[in-house]
């Protein structure tokens, strides 16, 4: 087995995919590219990712691209088909659902509309209105998240996958500085994630490269 992930540390979808691997007990060898490390244009990288968009993986000859389409591919493939990718179409679903719910939902609208906001515009720059009316959506989201979340993880006790797909983007909306409402269960689950080495690893990682410089 030669797993790798071509994608820079601090891309929040190549996070998710690392986060999860470790999860599965997995150890992907990481080769940044992207943003300030470029490579993204290559003809060798474009072979693999004709969007030129990371992060990408390479199991042998398998490339995969797509954060969710790689987390499927390795739960499936190395997983034991229980609670994280449960191998009964029906319990998958359940699971599967929610994570389509924050690649869909929660990550345009926490990383489209606030974080980049934030971290790429000069603070003058920013449409301080439509910050404030995106991070209210946000807050209503999490809502969401708290009345499903009723165990130690987002859909019981046990991590699945869409504890991963929710959870990488948790960091950014805490660690932003932004007047965010208290929501007490999310903030709880938050903390029980952040406790996680494969979070703290992966997905707890200074992104002040990103930032512009009057940011």
């Amino acid at each position: 087995m030669a797993l790798t992930v071509y994608g820079r540390a601090t891309s929040s979808n190549v996070q998710a995919v690392m986060w999860g691997a470790a999860e599965l007990g997995l150890s992907p060898e990481r080769i940044d590219i992207g943003f300030n490390f470029g490579g993204t244009d290559t003809p060798e990288f474009r072979a693999m990712s004709p969007h030129g968009l990371v992060p990408v993986l390479k199991d042998g000859d398998l490339v995969i691209w797509e954060s969710c389409a790689i987390l499927r591919y390795l739960a499936a493939e190395y997983g034991d088909g229980g609670v994280f990718w449960p191998a009964d179409p029906a319990a998958r679903a359940q699971v599967d659902m929610w994570a389509e719910w924050s690649k869909t939902t929660l990550v345009p609208l926490v990383l489209g509309q606030i974080f980049w906001p934030l971290v790429r515009l000069p603070a003058q720059d920013r449409d301080q209105k439509a910050l404030k009316a995106s991070v209210a959506k946000f807050a209503a989201q999490m809502e969401i998240l708290a009345a499903q979340t009723t165990g130690d993880f987002f859909l019981g006790n046990t991590l699945t996958l869409a504890d991963i797909l929710v959870g990488h983007i948790l960091f950014r909306w805490f660690s932003m500085d932004i007047d965010r409402p208290q929501n007490t269960v999310v903030e709880a689950y938050y903390d029980r994630l952040t406790k996680l080495p494969a979070y703290a690893t992966h997905v707890m990682v200074d992104y002040s490269i990103l930032k512009h410089p009057e940011a």
